[in-house]
């Protein structure tokens, strides 16, 4: 496993490069809400560019695999560029795997922050070259008019901050189709985290959205499971009995007696996932037997959520009487 390389942090006045490894911007921009990501943006203090291809829009709503790895080899290589940021997510970033040039991710370490199909990319970055990556809001998640918070300030601490996190849960949350219809939003107050095991743990952070983690398998992208502590989250196409066979999938790999424990996101409501689901699907885990699990965390596919180090490091406690979760860069 390559040493762990922390990137710079981002500061006001630093320059993003925003780029589309998996669907397009023009996908995005038939509901226009740059005005709110500019305002973002602009009160954080950085400067936002784009990728000469993050327009192009196939028959997958995507680009061909050259003009999405050029565009962020192009991010890679510019010295002027302190981050990179995601349009959105898809399905198909890990078309990109094989051509990526690794060496240059490793001799220009840089903020790479996204989360959903973006995992292929942010573990397969940190295995490959040992650059720590953060899953977080896309460029597209800050045109949410209202409601964004606490999505900024957890992007913030992460990016721009150098402290540890201590994560508390959100007060409410929303699963709605915000970016169509900003005037008519539901929001849902947090029954706050769920914990299914107890205990405590810590661990190097590997994860992010399941189905896409696991895709990874088999390959020479897909992370060590030795030490990890996982997060791990998945959208309105699972379901109980999708998500019980991609964790029981990542599981059953060689490594994965090393998990130390497990942070589950929030589900949207579409999978139809409840507590007594998770409960025993965690229960039919033989890997995760006396290990902390703790679930309806804020990450996923709604909102608000958290930006957290791939690679990075993660502390938990799980308890009946009131849980505490801690990440880090180191």
């Amino acid at each position: 496993m390559p040493s762990t390389i922390i990137p710079p942090k981002l500061h006001s006045g630093d320059v993003i490069r925003v780029v589309a490894p998996a669907r397009s911007r023009r996908l995005i921009m038939e509901h226009d809400n740059t005005r709110w990501i500019n305002e973002r943006f602009a009160d954080l203090g950085l400067t936002l560019t784009f990728g000469d291809h993050v327009d192009e829009d196939d028959m997958f709503r995507s680009a061909a695999i050259t003009s999405r790895y050029a565009d962020l080899h192009a991010a890679f290589a510019d010295d002027a560029v302190a981050g990179i940021l995601t349009v959105i997510g898809g399905f198909n970033s890990n078309e990109l795997l094989p051509y990526l040039d690794w060496e240059l991710i490793t001799a220009h370490p840089k903020i790479i922050c996204g989360y959903s199909d973006i995992t292929a990319l942010q573990n397969a970055i940190q295995a490959r070259t040992g650059v720590i990556t953060y899953s977080g809001p896309h460029w597209s998640s800050f045109g949410m008019r209202d409601h964004f918070e606490p999505t900024g300030q957890w992007f913030r601490a992460a990016l721009m901050g150098s402290q540890p996190i201590e994560l508390t849960p959100s007060e409410s949350w929303t699963d709605d189709p915000w970016f169509a219809d900003q005037d008519h939003r539901e929001v849902i107050p947090n029954p706050g985290w769920a914990p299914l095991r107890d205990g405590t743990a810590s661990g190097r952070i590997v994860g992010g959205n399941l189905c896409t983690l696991n895709l990874l398998q088999g390959t020479p992208y897909m992370p060590s499971l030795d030490g990890a502590l996982l997060f791990l989250e998945d959208d309105y196409l699972t379901n109980p009995v999708e998500f019980a066979r991609n964790l029981t999938s990542l599981l059953q790999l060689p490594d994965a007696e090393g998990v130390t424990g497990v942070v589950i996101g929030r589900f949207q409501r579409a999978s139809a996932m409840t507590i007594e689901h998770l409960d025993e699907i965690i229960r039919r885990q033989p890997a995760l037997d006396g290990k902390p699990v703790l679930a309806g965390v804020d990450f996923g596919h709604t909102s608000p959520m958290i930006t957290f180090p791939v690679g990075g490091r993660a502390r938990i406690r799980v308890s009946y009487s009131g849980s505490a979760v801690t990440v880090s860069d180191t």
